[in-house]
């Protein structure tokens, strides 16, 4: 072990100098994303998802406890063609990792604002989008009597769109979209910054005002204890639908963040 002292927290930390890696847990998200084009230049934007965790003893049944409950709200100015910022609140409750221990709060709200900048690029007929996104959040666990903490996160996805039987995205369009994100964290009750890293592999297909993706995810970061590490499989189903009122209901493919 080796003793650490931790900038905001006044006292030293004893960190292991070897890391310590828990057994993976399985997770499954489910997320409905909203896309409303208002003008050429203003929409909005919207992600809703039920997220749900393993059971305390089966890490591997994926749905044994309610996990989340994510509302992710904000409003985006297409600057050019190729870049946009978004900008919005979010509402997240976190359920009790015991529901019905009374030692836990069943369900805690955990209000953020974030903003976003996305840049997308075509590379041959692949579309690559670049995101940037900060999150301001007031969290705190499910303890009884818990403090909210201030907190900021910094987060870099890069996602790759690849049309399997179209030249290009467009309508009825089968796809591969591998992504690679990494988060960071910092705030007084901060030990390591880095927060996590996400890797999903998505497949999926577009139809009209709709977009059908889903496939497999990959956490790993660590946990409140320093030095110890935990990693997640996570199997996550979405659907994207989309409205551009300046005409009418026409398809979107300029980009599918999510």
């Amino acid at each position: 072990m080796i003793t650490a002292s931790i900038p905001g927290i006044s006292q030293n930390i004893a960190v292991p100098q070897e890391k310590i890696g828990l057994p993976a847990t399985t997770e499954n998200w489910n997320g409905l994303y909203l896309k409303l084009r208002f003008t050429d230049k203003w929409w909005w934007y919207q992600e809703n998802h039920y997220r749900r965790r393993s059971s305390v003893d089966n890490r591997s049944d994926f749905i044994g406890r309610m996990s989340q409950l994510y509302n992710r709200f904000g409003m985006t100015y297409l600057f050019t063609d190729n870049f946009e910022v978004t900008f919005g609140p979010t509402l997240v409750w976190n359920f009790s990792p015991d529901r019905g221990n009374p030692e836990y709060v069943d369900s805690v709200l955990e209000p953020r604002f974030w903003h976003q900048w996305l840049l997308t690029q075509g590379v041959g007929r692949v579309k690559v989008l670049h995101q940037f996104r900060f999150e301001h959040r007031f969290k705190r666990n499910n303890d009884l009597g818990a403090e909210f903490n201030y907190t900021d996160r910094w987060r870099y996805k890069i996602t790759a769109y690849v049309p399997l039987n179209k030249p290009k995205m467009e309508n009825k369009t089968f796809f591969l979209a591998p992504s690679n994100e990494f988060f960071f964290e910092t705030g007084k009750q901060v030990w390591n910054i880095f927060e996590e890293n996400r890797v999903y592999t998505a497949i999926g297909y577009t139809y009209n005002n709709y977009m059908f993706f889903g496939g497999h995810m990959w956490t790993y970061g660590p946990t409140n204890t320093p030095g110890t590490y935990r990693n997640r499989h996570i199997i996550r189903l979405n659907v994207m639908y989309t409205i551009d009122f300046r005409d009418k209901r026409r398809p979107l493919t300029r980009d599918f963040a999510f």
